[in-house]
C-alpha cells in the first residue's frame, strides 16, 4: 500500500474552485439539499487533513477558493512561483465557513482575519511567507521535487508517520469536529440570503454585484 500520497492539477490549474454547473445549481437548493452539500464539503476537508499517511500538495497554478482550500489540508504544500490562492468567498456573497477552521491553526488569527476578510488574490511568494507554502519551486521541478520530498518521507518508520499524525490529530480533533459543526450551519445558512443569490447571479453573468445589504 501507498505510504505517501501527492495531490496536483491534470491541467493548467491546481483547483480554480468549484464547477461552474454545481455552482449555479445551489440557486435552487432547499435548506436540507445545502446542509447536505455543506457536509460532504466538510467530510473532504476532514478527509485530508486527517489522512493517516503524509499527503504533499503540488500546486501547478491557479488554486482558488476550494482549491486553496484542498491545499491548506495537506501537511506539505510546494507551489510554483505563478500559482495564485484567494479565500475569495466573500466576493460572491459567500463565506469561507470550513476552511476557516483550519486556516487559522496554521497561520494565526490576525493573518486569517486578512485573507478570510478580504477575499484577495495572492501570490506563492506571499502564501511561503505566511507558512502556507512549504517551498516556491519553478515549473519544470514541481513535481521531481514532491516526489524527492516523498522520497524522503519513505526512509522515516511508517508506524512513526502514522503515529506522529495520529498524536497530531487526537490533540485537535474534538475541537475541530465542534467548530466543523458550527461551519456546516453557516456554510449552509448563508446560501438562502439575497446577498449570496446577488453574489451568484453577478459572479455566473460576469458583472459586479449589486449588494442590498
Amino acid at each position: 500500500p501507498a505510504r505517501v500520497a501527492i495531490v496536483t492539477g491534470a491541467g493548467k490549474a491546481f483547483c480554480a474552485g468549484m464547477d461552474l454547473e454545481a455552482l449555479a445549481a445551489l440557486a435552487g437548493f432547499s435548506h436540507e439539499q445545502n446542509l447536505e452539500d455543506s457536509r460532504r464539503m466538510a467530510r473532504l476537508f476532514r478527509r485530508l487533513y486527517f489522512f493517516p499517511k503524509p499527503l504533499i500538495a503540488a500546486v501547478n497554478g491557479a488554486a482558488i477558493a476550494g482549491g486553496t482550500g484542498i491545499a491548506t489540508m495537506c501537511d506539505f504544500t510546494l507551489a510554483v512561483p505563478e500559482a495564485k490562492f484567494g479565500y475569495s468567498e466573500v466576493k460572491i456573497g459567500f463565506i469561507p465557513a470550513l476552511v476557516s477552521v483550519f486556516l487559522r491553526r496554521q497561520i494565526g488569527e490576525k493573518r486569517a482575519r486578512d485573507l478570510l476578510l478580504t477575499g484577495r488574490i495572492f501570490d506563492a511568494t506571499e502564501a511561503h511567507a505566511f507558512g502556507l507554502v512549504n517551498q516556491v519551486i519553478p515549473a519544470d521541478i514541481l513535481l521531481p521535487r514532491a516526489c524527492e520530498l516523498a522520497t524522503s518521507l519513505l526512509s522515516a518508520s511508517p508506524t512513526s508517520l502514522v503515529r506522529t499524525k495520529l498524536l497530531l490529530r487526537r490533540c485537535d480533533e474534538m475541537e475541530i469536529d465542534r467548530e466543523i459543526g458550527l461551519a456546516v450551519q453557516e456554510n449552509a445558512a448563508i446560501r438562502s440570503t439575497a446577498d449570496f443569490k446577488e453574489g451568484l447571479a453577478a459572479f455566473l453573468e460576469k458583472r459586479p454585484p449589486n449588494w442590498s445589504s
